[in-house]
């Protein structure tokens, strides 16, 4: 299966991403942008920014859309996230869009940057800059 299919199959029977309201907007040739719309259900209680926790997930999912993109096919290529690192650099208070890349592909580990950016009064800002490190086995 294509990496653009197993990806949508992915997400569609993933009930938590599903809950959340992640969308894959663009996927091709190890990037992604996937899209997550602002609702009162992932704000912390008495804020208006989005969880960080919530981000997390939004980035984590980037990423592993990105990777397999590099895999010929991903539903053959057992992987999982093994370090997630995210700075995040201001509060979360509109519908997100997440830009995954992938910085190297290999065949046991691939590296991933995600920049995490969201629409406020001042215009598209970045508020959260994510870094993972995914372990794949394309030898099995």
């Amino acid at each position: 299966m294509i990496a653009e299919e197993y990806n949508q199959r992915l997400l569609n029977d993933h009930a938590y991403l599903s809950d959340l309201g992640i969308t894959i907007e663009q996927q091709g040739s190890g990037t992604a942008r996937l899209s997550l719309p602002y609702h009162d259900s992932i704000v912390n209680p008495d804020s208006d920014a989005i969880h960080g926790g919530v981000v997390a997930t939004l980035i984590d999912h980037a990423g592993g859309v990105a990777i397999r993109t590099t895999m010929d096919d991903p539903g053959e290529v057992p992987h999982a996230t093994t370090d997630l690192n995210i700075t995040y650099v201001r509060p979360a208070t509109g519908d997100l869009t997440a830009d995954a890349s992938v910085v190297r592909s290999g065949t046991t580990m691939g590296a991933i940057t995600v920049d995490v950016s969201a629409d406020t009064p001042r215009g598209v800002k970045t508020v959260a800059v994510g870094r993972l490190s995914i372990h794949m086995d394309r030898d099995r």
